[in-house]
């Protein structure tokens, strides 16, 4: 039998191998400055999820408030803050101009080159009003679709307000995936216009994107202008443009710098952000306008403890949920700074993020695990090159942070003084629903509790709670307001993969956790990557830090890998720290560590040296493509990947 978002129906309980126990509280001076002071106080606070979230919608100027808070009469098909009407881009831009923020530097757009663009809430505020107002002129109305297929530019914020500032519909797709992976998304969407640029740096090169656009824009029979940044200066003459291309600069020459915003109803679309599809026909995740503004602000202020000195610094792309939320949503809905980056982690060498963080003066830094672990390889040498003394709050997402690296990251990083706030969410929640708030005591390796106003319990496949400290199917119970509400032109998909697998109406999230003897939430990875190892189902991310707790490897991915006398056995992929060599010594050390740390459920199989993982953009390891590769299948499509 098959879960709708496809893996294997569960049939049991997960064996919970690691048992980490340390704990980290946080010092006098964070609890002191932070928002919300009292953790738990906070959590109970929430529990009435109504009047939790009408609070936090007070923040935010209503064109007309809303009659009712949350309508569940259509379960799944939830909404929240009913006939309010509002618009995201006057909240996060427009407000802030009459006030002593207006020349606060909202972007401080870096890149790997070491330029920068500093652009102020009143200069944002003319170039996403030029911008709407040439979309208008093209044609574009409330709920037309716009595309974009750019780096992490200034344009590409731009181009998003501005569709959000009119009503249009925004579907950003990443500016590495293929031109059948763009035709996909561009098509699904039905997108009137499409901007694209003459280039994006990575490591050092200028990679093409016209070339992937112009090829793409041939099978998009719905595309009616495509808009060309000139982002790299690789001088794209106007003779090679054809005749529904238009140059970004030419676009907006001589508009209006004052365009009135968008009345939009609370539950009007806001963007389409397409799954990377590595599981088959990408999912169009249908975000709408209020309720994901009241939970990306709510969730980046409080887990952040976003303050008016603070400079964020969030490294994820905006081609993924984490741009949308952390980069460009949620900090501009706070007014604060937010630093976009264009460019790779380790180019032009390790220490490039750190050097960033020196230079600016960062104080509240979020990234992923795999990034994490990518530059532990490297050691502790580029951290202490710099002085990191600015920061005050680490934060990571995407896969679960392993305790080794959680552990190295508050040492080198944080210098051992920085929270980190471990964060669990997804493209479909569209903000954080577990996490620790700044107050709280942390356990490497946990997410710790569901936020204030969240719902998350652990079951088993007939809905029931699990035993603590064993391992089921997380689930949130409750709805919560930046909950994405379908899956774009296929309801029925929407039902079947998430609402379904679970009774009892609860949102089935696909992953597999626990919970300890304080009600931390260990995630455990995705429920279709469960290994069944000895009779024992068994999941991914505990094998992957018992590997990553040894001193000679960086990052570890695992896969289940058949047997004819055992079933199945762990097969390890291995990245190894500079100078270290998978030879047979270091293979025997390996298997007893590794068995020293799970026990004598861990059946070792292989190990294999790698120099990379296979990796989506948003820093998730993909071990079906592992498997794919062990088996000699098809990989399908992996233009999605990073690596």
């Amino acid at each position: 039998m098959k879960k709708g978002n496809g893996g294997e129906k569960m049939t049991q309980d997960t064996t919970v191998l690691l048992d980490e126990r340390r704990i980290f509280k946080p010092s006098k001076e964070i609890i002191e400055r932070a928002h919300i002071k009292d953790w738990e106080a906070e959590i109970e606070k929430g529990k009435d999820i109504e009047k939790y979230w009408a609070e936090k919608a007070e923040q935010f100027e209503w064109f007309k408030k809303y009659d009712k808070v949350l309508d569940d009469s259509n379960k799944p098909f939830y909404k929240w803050f009913v006939n309010g009407k509002i618009n995201l881009a006057y909240n996060a831009v427009d407000r802030w101009i009459h006030t002593e923020k207006r020349n606060q530097v909202a972007i401080l757009y870096v890149n790997e080159r070491g330029h920068e663009k500093k652009i102020t809430y009143y200069e944002l505020y003319r170039e996403v009003n030029k911008l709407a107002n040439a979309f208008k002129n093209l044609g574009v109305k409330k709920g037309d679709k716009v595309s974009t297929y750019l780096p992490m530019c200034p344009e590409l914020i731009i181009t998003l307000l501005a569709c959000t500032k009119i009503g249009a519909i925004h579907s950003v797709v990443y500016s590495g995936l293929s031109v059948g992976a763009f035709v996909d998304r561009v098509n699904d969407a039905e997108a009137k216009v499409i901007l694209t640029a003459d280039g994006t740096y990575r490591r050092g090169k200028i990679i093409d994107l016209k070339k992937i656009s112009d090829e793409a824009v041939l099978r998009c029979p719905t595309v009616e202008t495509i808009v060309v940044v000139n982002h790299t200066g690789s001088k794209i003459e106007i003779s090679e443009l054809s005749g529904r291309e238009i140059f970004y600069d030419r676009l907006i020459e001589g508009e209006p710098v004052e365009c009135e915003p968008e009345h939009m109803d609370a539950e009007d679309p806001l963007f389409i952000l397409y799954t990377s599809g590595s599981t088959g026909k990408p999912k169009g995740v249908l975000h709408t306008t209020a309720g994901y503004m009241v939970g990306v602000a709510t969730t980046l202020r409080n887990v952040f403890d976003i303050q008016d000195d603070d400079l964020w610094w969030c490294t994820g792309d905006i081609g993924w949920i984490t741009g949308h939320s952390y980069v460009l949503y949620g900090p501009l809905l706070l007014g604060t700074t937010t630093v976009v980056y264009e460019g790779a982690p380790d180019y032009p060498d390790p220490g490039v993020w750190w050097n960033i963080v020196e230079r600016y003066g960062v104080t509240k830094f979020y990234t992923a695990p795999t990034a994490i672990r990518h530059l532990m390889r490297f050691g502790n040498r580029y951290p202490n090159i710099y002085d990191l003394s600015s920061l005050k709050i680490l934060g990571t997402v995407g896969e679960p942070i392993n305790p080794e690296a959680w552990v190295w990251y508050y040492k080198n990083i944080g210098k051992e003084k920085t929270p980190i706030m471990d964060t669990w969410w997804q493209t479909e929640t569209g903000m954080h629903l577990i996490s620790p708030l700044p107050s709280a005591p942390l356990k490497p390796g946990s997410a710790t509790k569901p936020l204030p106003g969240i719902d998350a319990d652990v079951v088993d496949v007939d809905g029931k709670p699990v035993p603590m400290g064993k391992g089921g199917l997380l689930v949130i119970k409750t709805p919560w307001p930046a909950m994405f509400r379908t899956l774009y032109k296929d309801e029925q998909r929407y039902m079947d993969v998430y609402w379904t697998d679970v009774p009892g109406g609860v949102y089935s999230a696909g992953d597999m956790a626990r919970k300890d003897e304080d009600g931390y939430f260990w995630i455990q990875g995705r429920s279709d990557d469960v290994l069944k190892i000895a009779g024992h189902r068994v999941g991914t991310s505990e094998v992957e830090s018992a590997f990553v707790s040894h001193p000679a490897v960086a990052e570890a991915a695992v896969i289940g890998k058949s047997d004819p006398i055992k079933g199945e056995v762990i097969k390890a992929f291995l990245i190894l720290k500079e100078g270290k060599k998978l030879d047979t010594n270091l293979i025997e050390e390996l298997s007893r560590h590794v068995r020293y740390e799970l026990g004598p459920v861990a059946v070792l199989g292989e190990m294999e040296q790698v120099e990379k993982l296979p990796k989506t953009r948003s820093g998730k390891i993909m071990r079906r493509i592992l498997r794919a590769k062990e088996e000699g299948k098809d990989l399908g499509d992996t233009s999605t990947l990073e690596e």
